[in-house]
């Protein structure tokens, strides 16, 4: 199957960052997440992917179509919920959904109104004067409906609720099973990431380290609890030690070093995900 979104060699500076070379492919029937600490390049990956700022150098291609090229027909088959949106501020839901829902010609009204009703969004009301968290509600109120094949979604729940962020969830599944479609999206929140992803991609100060399947990731990164002196060398697999216990993103081989030298442990447990994502993001 044709990937929906092929990012090859590319490379871009922006003030003190450098990001890339970034290689990476989104397949269709995938929700892949982007982690990064603030300022490693997330947004702007994104921004790049929409030909919203000009890259150095590298291709970006979506259905087989060059994003910077002559041919734009590649926008119709692309969402892109932005952090911030600019120059929404003066008009109100009804008058944005008018507007954006003439530019797709799949946009599927019955979404809309469904979200609208289960997220309970005003939409009377121009942009400016809704809270952040209905800000966010009316983004993706206005996201999800276009129908395109690839959704971007940078940060989709910073704002919402506990409850906005369950049903949110939900959509996502749901959307998801609509067709061959795919989700990238960046963010910080740890649950979200959990629920949602089948890939993690982690950058790193503008360095793409790895694309991670998300089960094999958690499944990888391990806690030993040991009563006894670890030796002061480094221990394979170790990525991280206390006076009480050992991490491990390669158990196999540090199971098999510790039996090796009769150090016995007398517990072991898996990472949860925010650990394990602090030592991807963080490790130097």
């Amino acid at each position: 199957m044709t990937s929906l979104l092929k990012i090859m060699d590319v490379e871009k500076n922006v003030d003190t960052l450098h990001l890339g070379p970034i290689h990476l492919t989104i397949e269709p029937g995938t929700i892949t997440t982007m982690v990064g600490a603030n300022g490693a390049g997330k947004s702007t990956l994104f921004k790049l992917i929409m030909n919203l700022v000009k890259r150095d150098t590298g291709s970006i291609q979506l259905l087989d179509i060059e994003t910077n090229g002559s041919d734009e027909s590649w926008k119709q088959h692309i969402t892109y919920q932005a952090q911030t949106v600019i120059g929404w501020e003066p008009f109100t839901g009804t008058k944005l959904k008018d507007f954006i829902s003439s530019l797709y010609p799949h946009w599927n009204e019955a979404l809309f109104q469904k979200i609208v009703d289960l997220l309970q969004i005003p939409l009377d009301e121009r942009f400016a004067k809704l809270s952040q968290g209905n800000q966010q509600k009316l983004q993706l109120a206005l996201a999800l409906p276009r129908n395109t094949p690839l959704l971007l979604l940078d940060e989709p729940t910073s704002f919402l609720d506990i409850p906005a962020k369950q049903k949110l969830m939900n959509l996502l599944v749901e959307w998801m099973e609509q067709g061959d479609r795919a989700i990238f999206m960046t963010s910080h929140q740890s649950a979200d990431i959990m629920k949602l992803s089948d890939y993690i991609v982690v950058l790193r100060n503008g360095k793409l380290m790895n694309k991670f399947e998300k089960e094999s990731l958690i499944h990888r990164h391990r806690r030993y609890w040991i009563s006894e002196q670890l030796p002061e060398e480094g221990i394979p697999g170790e990525i991280g030690r206390s006076t009480r216990y050992l991490v491990s993103n390669a158990p196999e081989q540090t199971e098999s070093f510790l039996q090796q030298e009769q150090i016995t442990w007398t517990q072991q447990e898996s990472l949860d995900l925010e650990e394990i994502l602090t030592q991807l993001i963080e490790r130097r």
